[in-house]
């Protein structure tokens, strides 16, 4: 399993890999608060959060850790939010889909379910994932609903699992999505994206 950088097409939206060139448009789609609450980041108030935000993502890819993409809308060519591979396990066949941020706009739209697609079936048909992960704060219920929809299964809760920058000790709900159940899955989405 060899990660690389890849731009995946889809009709609405384009991941391409994250890099400094979008940084301006991120901060400008990411200046509302409510976007950080959940994000392990912290808050992003000013151009300086995002570029070391970028920075950080840029150097957890050079170590192989995380694939980071900016998420592109097509008919504009505006950075809207991002998503990335994380906990990148070759020996395992295995990755997380997670850090996933979008300006409010572009929320509870198409965008974030095509977002998923892509990134699933890039997972399970290119780079031979048998797992792929997804984890979120467990007061985040909007995303829990929104990982459901896609089809995930939901393994349990890691109590305790993180401490936030705010100080808050946080629980993780994790799911997953296994090479079995890609099909399904599959077409599940598919069907989603057929309405859009």
């Amino acid at each position: 399993m060899e990660i690389n950088p890849v731009v995946l097409t889809g009709k609405i939206i384009r991941l391409e890999p994250l890099s400094l060139e979008h940084i301006p448009d991120l901060f400008e789609v990411g200046r509302d608060d409510s976007i950080w609450k959940y994000m392990v980041y912290g808050s992003i108030k000013v151009m300086d959060d995002m570029r070391a935000w970028v920075e950080d993502l840029l150097n957890r890819q050079a170590q192989g850790t995380d694939l980071p993409f900016t998420v592109v809308l097509i008919d504009t060519g505006i950075a809207i939010g991002a998503t990335r591979y994380l906990d990148i396990r070759p020996d395992d066949r295995a990755l997380e889909i997670g850090g996933t941020w979008y300006g409010t706009a572009y929320q509870r739209t198409g965008v974030n379910t095509e977002a998923k697609y892509l990134l699933l079936r890039h997972a399970f048909e290119r780079l031979d994932c048998v797992r792929v992960q997804l984890k979120t704060d467990m007061r985040n219920i909007r995303s829990q609903k929104a990982i459901e929809r896609i089809g995930a299964v939901k393994e349990g809760v890691l109590r305790k699992h993180m401490i936030l920058p705010d100080g808050y000790v946080r629980d993780s709900v994790i799911y997953s999505i296994i090479d079995t159940e890609w099909p399904s899955v599959r077409a599940h989405l598919e069907e989603k994206m057929r309405n859009y």
